[in-house]
């Protein structure tokens, strides 16, 4: 099952969301499975219908206030009638005082509470941005991911067909490795999808006839980066006779990964291919692209209109601005 426990949640974040335990800590075991960010307003309202008990509760000002303008024994029921739900965890922001029935109840239900410093929005943002993280859809896939010119091209392909080879070229020009062999694809969002590298491999590589090579060490901090938005597939085949391939570039190829579609290049591989220059060929194309220009589309209306002027009987003559010139 995906999700982390409340443990992990405290001690990965408790500096970065400024968090201290006020509870019982007999509940840190349990598992939070369920992404997004609870305010229980109606619930401690006695609303609890659509109660999202499931998620981790946000107590900020609003609530904190209305359970002290409550009565003692209806405080004590409201907050009893919360948490007799399986409720993973409970935040209380802005460094205000927890409620006594809150913390009584919650050590009897082993319900962690904590409470954070920070203010409601900023711990909501902050707390959703790694739930987020932590909950996103993600495989993991053999390829090499490189950032060129800011553009992350995913490479695909055969074992051995040359992708870490082509990795390291694009190195030694100046553009960084991202992941080779294994690659982490999170879809961030409906239309994004990022990799890393796994923890072990970090940015190792293994060339074939060399071994395993550390390309930190060896061309330092300015040639790795740990992740990168992925915005274009490289598929490297080996060249066969009988194939044909994309020449012209007028219609688009698309992959899916993670339900996210992505253009796609095939690039078939052959001796004396200069993959590398290609690869920077193929990111600037993109950024082209991305800013509304298609070379291959444009030529086909110079194309097309040329044509068009001959059939008319239409005469162009070209303007020669180097006659004078006898180099």
């Amino acid at each position: 099952m995906v999700g982390l426990t409340v443990e992990e949640l405290f001690h990965e974040k408790k500096d970065y969301l400024e968090l201290m335990i006020v509870s019982d800590k007999s509940g840190l075991k349990r598992i939070i499975s369920e992404n997004g960010i609870d305010r229980p307003g109606l619930a401690l309202a006695g609303f609890v219908a659509r109660f999202a008990h499931k998620r981790v509760q946000v107590l900020g000002e609003t609530e904190i206030v209305y359970l002290a303008s409550l009565a003692g024994q209806k405080r004590k029921a409201v907050i009893e009638g919360m948490l007799r739900f399986d409720i993973p965890c409970i935040f209380i922001t802005k460094d205000q005082e927890v409620p006594t029935e809150l913390l009584r109840a919650a050590d009897r239900r082993k319900t962690v509470v904590m409470v954070s410093k920070l203010n409601t929005t900023e711990f909501i943002k902050r707390l959703d941005l790694f739930l987020d993280g932590i909950f996103a859809p993600s495989i993991t896939i053999h390829g090499t991911l490189v950032d060129v010119y800011g553009v992350g091209l995913l490479y695909t392909g055969k074992s051995g067909i040359g992708k870490s080879e082509c990795a390291l070229d694009l190195i030694e020009r100046g553009h960084r490795l991202v992941a080779d062999d294994m690659v982490k694809i999170t879809r961030r969002n409906p239309e994004v999808i990022t990799g890393s590298g796994s923890e072990l491999l970090g940015h190792h590589m293994e060339i074939r006839g060399v071994g395993i090579i550390d390309i930190e060490k060896l061309f330092g901090i300015r040639a790795i980066r740990l992740q990168k938005r992925i915005e274009v597939e490289v598929r490297l085949v080996y060249w066969e006779d009988q194939d044909t391939y994309e020449r012209l570039g007028l219609e688009d190829q698309f992959t899916k990964i993670l339900g996210v579609e992505l253009p796609i290049v095939t690039i078939p591989v052959s001796p004396g291919k200069n993959i590398t220059v290609i690869s920077e060929v193929i990111a600037m194309n993109h950024m082209l692209r991305v800013f509304g220009t298609n070379p291959a589309q444009e030529f086909q209306k110079r194309l097309m209109e040329a044509i068009r002027r001959k059939d008319q009987g239409e005469v162009r003559r070209q303007s020669l601005h180097v006659e004078g010139d006898v180099e």
